[in-house]
């Protein structure tokens, strides 16, 4: 210490005491201290205040020997209280110097800097609060001391300075802010239960609204949710419950668009708690702010579909995540599929547009492509400056749906492989639901949907198969898939241009004149569009490619189809497209498959009602165009006649039998006619066997049947079978036996049955060559592996 003039008015004896190594002697300078200054403000000697103040911080607290430092300390707070109410005016140099001490490596030091620090806020209450945040970032930084007198020490001076900000009005909050953003992402357990502390004071100070700053901190929030300790868990979830308590209350002063993002990466947390929390806070999001939600839709969905496949580990989780799905559903509205996409926000006409742009959607940049991942949830939407719309208010946000955003988001869920059954259902779900709501728009994303759609085909669910045909029902049979001729779906050559009428095309046979009346499309039909003709080519194109779902699961996905869509367009259209199938062994396949379904299916009920009695010109057209294809399988084709009572070209047909290649596979489906033959679906044939005078061509064929077969269980049944017929002797019968009256024969009589023989023959001469060339090929194969 240098001379006593530069330390004066403090004496020589007071200097002394002020850098003695022992407490009581410093404590006894620093009444001395306090008694000088008191004497100074009565006086109103304000300089020799300053001085004094300015000695002890440059002199003593700031000094390099650690007793001085102490000394400076005790004396600052002895100033303090004897400045009393007066302290305010000089609180910034009082404070600074005690503050950099909490720096020092000492801890003793550090504890006498809380405690001067202590004193000299005690004195001064709420004169402090212009200093505030330097205070808090003090004692934040005390709050992590590793010695436990100094943190005891912090902690008196933060009860302190709490409930001066509680029972004082004139808190910066604005100012604090910053300060709070920056702390609150501390990864020390004490710094962040500093934290939560002051955020549940602030939160509990009418005067205080921490509610308008919670986006700033809403993120720092959710990270301390995830420490390890219980105890700071804890008191973060109450801070979170109370200010979500708070926003149920005032719903109309949430900033709910600043936080959406937040909610987003938090819902998508490894943590169960974080995950559930912001679950939770987005399940409220949604039911509070409504279709202000709507822009931030591709994000949550990301969040919130992975979530609905959890196991019951995590039940809450799961059950929170799917009213956050079913909610944000609830949102999107028919004005949706009106709205210009291109502009931020306008007002939802009261009329449907009359011109819609139909351009396709341009592709997915490699950026965007990143809203899929966890943490790249930040959407490109626009600022919302708008009214907020709530439940409880007749008006109507005026938001945008980022359907594009959404799209992407679905339709890469639907993608991944690796996601859960309940996610799959969910995106398809969502997909139905937008094509219901927004047609036109969805229209724009089917072509890249599509192929997606056709694959989830083959998804090992049911549940997951039939949501899917839903979807692409609803997409077949929309009037807003319909569009102009020459603009339809691309699909090669295989899709007809223009919308689609179905009948039987021209290309399938040349039929006479005559035979062509009547052999237009239903009116009553309802005419698909055109994505139904493009739905059934990919269809049968994934049934050859796959033979396994054909087999396992075509049935199924074909009769249900029957359910949503109208039974006699598939089959007609399906009929046209096997019509041109190259590989004619997927061809019989298939037409054995769709026989069955038509002969076996209760959905087919009333298609068969239709083709029964051929009375119409309608069914007498689905009838000739289902003969064309069904001529790829011979027996398909005599069970489609016996179904259509086409008794006596049945007959015909099973006299061609006789040049056909008789194979195991061939007697194996004569077998399955037969026992087809005794089901249900058959009775009004077996009581024709009754009336032998009208139906002598029916006997014949059945004995024809019986012919082809070997000695076997089926020979045995159709034999007894016939021998119930009564009256043998009247099955014969010569060409100029006089027709039968029944509207059955003259209803037929409209059909070249000629015609329809000749194309048989020509179907079947085609799949002998081609068993042909696949045994030739094989021959070949069997010759170069020998050599």
């Amino acid at each position: 210490m240098n001379a006593e003039r530069d330390l004066s008015p403090l004496t020589p004896g007071v200097v002394r005491a002020l850098t003695d190594k022992l407490y009581e002697k410093r404590k006894v300078a620093a009444l001395e201290i306090e008694k000088l200054v008191r004497e100074f403000v009565a006086q109103n000697n304000t300089s020799q205040i300053k001085h004094v103040i300015q000695i002890l911080s440059q002199e003593f607290a700031l000094s390099q020997h650690p007793h001085s430092r102490k000394g400076g300390l005790i004396g600052l707070a002895a100033c303090s209280i004897a400045l009393g109410k007066d302290s305010g005016l000089y609180l910034k140099e009082l404070i600074e110097p005690v503050l950099t001490c909490f720096n020092d490596a000492d801890s003793r030091l550090r504890y006498y800097a809380c405690e001067a620090l202590y004193n000299i806020v005690k004195v001064a209450r709420g004169s402090v609060l212009p200093h505030f945040n330097v205070l808090f970032d003090g004692l934040s930084k005390l709050a992590a001391d590793p010695d436990p007198n100094v943190k005891s020490g912090s902690e008196l001076l933060d009860r302190l300075l709490k409930d001066i900000v509680t029972e004082s009005n004139q808190f910066d909050l604005v100012g604090f802010i910053p300060l709070l953003r920056e702390r609150i992402y501390s990864n020390n357990q004490y710094a962040r239960q500093f934290i939560i502390s002051w955020i549940l004071v602030l939160e509990s100070v009418p005067d205080i609204n921490l509610l308008d700053y919670l986006p700033e901190i809403l993120d720092g929030l959710f990270q301390i949710l995830g420490d390890n300790s219980k105890e700071i868990r804890k008191m973060c979830e109450v801070a979170l419950g109370e200010f979500l308590k708070e926003i149920k209350k005032n719903p109309s002063s949430v900033k709910f668009a600043e936080m959406a993002n937040i909610l987003v990466i938090h819902c998508q947390a490894a943590d169960d708690l974080i995950q559930l929390t912001a679950m939770c806070w987005m399940r409220e999001f949604i039911q509070l702010a409504g279709r202000v939600m709507l822009p931030y839709s591709s994000g949550i969905l990301t969040a919130v579909l992975p979530c609905l496949s959890y196991d019951d580990r995590k039940k809450n989780i799961k059950e929170v995540a799917n009213v956050c799905n079913q909610s944000l559903m609830k949102l999107v509205i028919p004005e949706d599929d009106e709205m210009d996409e291109a502009k931020p926000s306008m007002t939802i006409p009261a009329e449907p547009t009359s011109e819609e742009s139909f351009s396709k959607p341009e592709a997915v940049t490699a950026g965007e492509s990143q809203l899929l991942h966890h943490g790249k949830n930040e959407l490109d939407v626009t600022a919302l400056n708008q009214p907020l719309f709530f439940p409880c208010s007749c008006e109507r946000i005026q938001v945008t749906l980022n359907l594009d955003g959404i799209v992407q988001v679905l339709d890469y869920h639907l993608s991944d492989t690796s996601i859960g059954m309940m996610t799959r259902i969910a995106v398809l779900k969502w997909l139905y639901h937008l094509y219901i709501k927004t047609p036109r728009k969805m229209f724009r994303h089917t072509d890249s949907l599509f192929p997606i759609l056709l694959r989830t085909l083959s998804d090992e669910s049911d549940e997951v198969i039939l949501k899917d045909l839903e979807l692409l029902a609803e997409i077949a049979s929309s009037p807003a898939g319909q569009t102009e001729e020459g603009h339809g779906p691309s699909d090669g050559s295989d899709v007809r241009p223009g919308p689609v009428e179905l009948h039987v095309p021209a290309r399938a046979g040349q039929l006479s004149s005559s035979s062509t009346k009547g052999l237009e499309c239903s009116p009553s039909t309802p005419t698909m569009n055109s994505y139904f003709y493009k739905f059934m080519i990919n269809l049968l194109k994934r049934f050859s490619s796959e033979r396994k779902l054909l087999e396992t699961r075509g049935a199924f996905i074909i009769r249900q189809l029957c359910l949503l869509l109208n039974a006699e367009n598939i089959f007609h259209s399906m009929a046209d497209i096997l019509l041109r199938e190259e590989d004619l062994k997927f061809a019989s396949t298939m037409v054995h498959t769709l026989n069955t379904i038509l002969l076996t299916s209760s959905e087919l009920f009333q298609l068969r009602n239709q083709l029964k009695d051929l009375k119409t010109p309608e069914s007498r057209n689905l009838f000739c165009c289902l003969y064309r294809s069904w001529c790829h399988n011979p027996v398909t084709t005599v069970s489609l006649c016996f179904l259509t009572q086409n008794y006596k070209h049945a007959y015909d047909l099973i006299q061609k039998f006789g040049d056909l290649e008789v194979t195991v596979d061939f007697l194996t489906e004569v077998d399955k006619l037969v026992q087809l033959i005794e089901c249900p679906i058959f009775t009004y044939l077996r009581l024709q066997l009754l009336d032998v005078k009208n139906n002598p061509y029916l006997i014949k064929a059945l004995y024809g049947l019986l012919m082809l077969l070997p000695q076997s269980s089926a020979f045995q049944l159709l034999s007894h079978r016939l021998q119930c017929v009564p009256n043998p002797e009247l099955m014969q019968t010569t060409d100029n036996t006089k027709p039968s009256t029944s509207f059955k024969r003259t209803a037929a009589s409209n059909i070249d049955y000629t015609e329809l023989l000749q194309h048989f023959e020509k179907v079947q001469n085609k799949h002998l060559e081609a068993r042909h060339q696949r045994a030739g090929r094989a021959e070949q194969l069997d010759r170069r592996v020998v050599l």
